[in-house]
């Protein structure tokens, strides 16, 4: 039931869900204008009873996966507020409808509404992304999770780190040495209460904190209690239609990216059902928009990191009991006023290094090529993120520049742009296809080819926004990369042999799976019989 490493997971993951939950209360009060009592009364407490149910089922499915193998080292999923979608909820829906009505209101049940939509989709996503799973390379999958990790998880708090380094880089070396190199602290003091007291030390001690603020924050502290807002929602989904645009295709990233984890969970040694899983994501979703919270839940990336740091059954589970009473006593603002954010963010990038290793340590290094190729598109969002955001706060945009005059400072903003749209999706579909030509299974590359050509056509892939028919040209040169792959096929080219040099492809040759865990890609090697005595 509980576990010393458990301590530390939690520490870790605790940190990591009060980062997010502070910025996501400041995008509400500070951006999108909601008043304060509304955010620490309806949405906060919303948030939590999601976080605290679903922190519960996700102990049960670890409790049950550890009763059905016999093991002691099960590692539960961990789960909170989506990351990307706090801050696309909060700026691309609710801030513009805030800034066209000047009402926070109106704002606030546009993103109850648009949560709502997520729900859905990622609840259709249960009934249909186990069949992509099935038929989807490991390496595609861990490879888009990779690129997640490097950019969107690992670069902001790397960033945060860097201008506080006196106070972040010693509780960077405390994580690495605790958990990577598994250095055991006198008396097996938990690592992540150790780095957290050594960074928030310094902090105050360096004069980074400030008396005041905690004073303030203080006062704030209120019991907030959960209630049902189905007013708020039902005003929303009565405009639903500018909505789908964003929500259909973040949905199915959310059911993807949740695709992406399990299976980062089952390379850990950790099988979950992922029906199971993605039914509680959309749950929690359509749930905390009744309730007030537009900030869809999902499992969260770092399972491989949260088991490293020694997190077994119920690291999540005390996590969402401390973070649901928090959100409900309103004591999210005193924290962020006690805990400097430079202490607090290197704890992302461990799990950011964490996920990214396990993407080459989980299959043959003949994908290796795959699962950079997968990272790409991520890459490419994470870079016109930080351009759009940083035209915006110029007070113009990509659009108003124009992408000629864009491109004469050397960036192709267009092309990232377009690379970078739908990119967890279009990364497991590159990724994919370079799987299926490395093995030279040519029929499987072109049958990807051209579900990449159909996606981009629609432009839930390289396209700015969906709708049907799309600009011909990516989905063109899928198509003709098929075309490409199926004359390959006609030239009867022989299966890739297995790497003798690499155990992780003989073990998998052995164990009688086939590379990437797929239907057909090559026949396993035939062992000759030993000759007569």
């Amino acid at each position: 039931m509980w576990t010393r490493g458990d301590l530390n997971a939690f520490f870790g993951l605790f940190i990591n869900m009060l980062v997010n939950v502070i910025v996501l209360s400041g995008l509400c009060i500070g951006v999108v204008q909601i008043p304060a009592d509304d955010v620490t009364g309806t949405i906060l407490p919303a948030l939590g009873v999601g976080l605290l149910v679903g922190n519960i089922y996700y102990f049960y499915l670890a409790r049950q996966l550890a009763a059905k193998t016999g093991r002691t080292d099960v590692t539960a999923l961990p789960y909170g507020p989506s990351v990307p979608h706090m801050f696309i909820v909060a700026l691309v829906i609710m801030l513009p409808t805030f800034l066209a009505t000047k009402d926070p209101i109106a704002a606030w049940s546009a993103g109850l509404a648009w949560c709502f939509i997520i729900g859905i989709i990622v609840l259709i996503g249960a009934f249909v992304g186990p069949y992509i799973r099935k038929f989807t390379p490991t390496a595609a999958m861990l490879g888009t999770l990779a690129g997640i990790s490097i950019t969107f998880i690992s670069m902001g708090p790397a960033a945060q780190m860097w201008e506080a380094a006196w106070i972040a880089l010693p509780v960077l070396a405390i994580i690495i040495i605790g958990f990577i190199a598994d250095v055991k602290l006198p008396g097996n003091f938990p690592v992540g209460l150790a780095a957290l007291l050594v960074g928030t030390a310094l902090g105050w001690a360096g004069g980074f904190m400030e008396t005041a603020a905690v004073g303030d924050a203080a006062e704030s502290i209120a019991i907030g209690i959960p209630s049902l807002n189905i007013d708020l929602l039902m005003d929303g989904l009565g405009d639903i239609s500018p909505l789908l645009a964003t929500a259909i295709p973040l949905g199915i990233y959310n059911f993807t990216e949740a695709m992406s984890n399990v299976e980062s969970a089952k390379s850990a040694g950790d099988d979950y059902p992922l029906r199971s899983v993605l039914l509680a994501d959309g749950t929690g979703a359509i749930v905390g928009s009744a309730l007030g919270s537009p900030f869809p839940p999902a499992v969260y990336i770092g399972h491989p990191g949260w088991k490293a740091s020694g997190g077994r059954v119920s690291y999540s589970l005390a996590t969402g009991i401390l973070i649901f009473a928090l959100c409900t006593l309103s004591l999210f603002p005193l924290l962020g006023a006690i805990l400097p954010i430079p202490a607090i963010v290197p704890i992302l990038l461990f799990i950011g290094l964490v996920i990214g290793a396990q993407a080459f340590s989980a299959v043959p290094k003949a994908y290796y090529p795959a699962i950079v190729l997968a990272m790409v598109p991520n890459i490419a969002s994470w870079a016109t993120t930080q351009i759009n955001n940083t035209l915006a706060a110029g007070g113009t945009s990509a659009d108003e520049i124009g992408f000629a005059t864009i491109a004469q400072g050397g960036t192709n903003f267009e092309g990232l742009l377009l690379l970078g749209s739908g990119a967890v999706l279009a990364g497991m579909v590159l990724g994919a296809i370079a799987v299926f030509m490395i093995d030279r299974n040519f029929l499987w590359a072109a049958g990807y080819c051209f579900a990449g050509a159909a996606l981009a056509l629609v432009g839930l892939i390289h396209g700015e926004e969906v709708k049907f028919f799309a600009p011909i040209e990516v989905p063109l040169g899928y198509a003709f990369m098929g075309l490409v792959c199926i004359a390959f096929y006609f030239l009867k080219v022989p299966p890739r042999a297995r790497d003798k040099d690499d155990p992780l492809d003989l073990e998998l040759g052995d164990a009688g799976v086939e590379p990437a865990e797929l239907l057909s890609p090559m026949p396993p090697e035939k062992k000759e019989a030993p000759a007569p005595a």
